[in-house]
């Protein structure tokens, strides 16, 4: 093969690579801008999980939740749970948060001194619900204060995460069965 074709092959190869990369960092940009203003005192108490992204910690859990408690140094005690539907035991996992870098985030902690980012991306007007995210694009959750969520309400914050660039083709509903005390049939 001459030089010429060769040199023409590899800057082809080159291009598509690069094509790729670009349209691959535009798919993965995620606008994590936190809501302006954040009554932390209003956000604590119980939540309950209305939808979340797949991953290891909380896969296979139903019924999920998050209390939230102020404490006197204004970090916040963290409780969440849920039931494995596996194995019908309850999991439950202890953490701490502080507030962050931003208003509207707090770097939450449930192993030692390992923080993560939770930025709450939006807010219902009377707290009544919570759009949260990460850093990462892997991390998305939609939050109620009730375990049913109306679709109306749910489909708004779903418009939300995806003008924020989140593929919400990944949402998974969690369910709430027993926390709404309804029938199987009539979910």
């Amino acid at each position: 093969m001459n030089s010429r074709r060769m040199i023409l092959i590899s800057t082809l190869v080159l291009l598509a690579a690069a094509a790729g990369c670009k349209a691959h960092a535009k798919t993965t940009t995620i606008d994590r801008r936190t809501v302006d203003l954040l009554d932390l005192k209003k956000y604590m108490g119980r939540w309950y999980e209305i939808a979340r992204f797949d991953h290891s910690f909380e896969r296979n859990l139903e019924q999920c939740e998050a209390f939230y408690a102020l404490l006197p140094d204004n970090r916040v005690s963290v409780t969440n749970s849920g039931i494995n539907i596996k194995t019908n035991k309850k999991k439950i996992s202890y953490g701490k948060a502080k507030l962050g870098d931003r208003e509207g985030q707090l770097r939450v902690s449930f192993f030692l001194f390992f923080y993560s980012d939770y930025n709450i991306l939006a807010l219902g007007e009377g707290y009544e619900w919570a759009l949260v995210g990460s850093k990462s694009p892997k991390y998305l959750w939609i939050l109620s204060r009730r375990p049913v969520m109306d679709e109306k309400t749910y489909n708004h914050i779903v418009e939300i995460a995806q003008e924020r660039g989140y593929d919400t083709s990944k949402l998974i509903r969690v369910s709430q069965q027993a926390n709404a005390s309804t029938p199987k049939n009539q979910k």
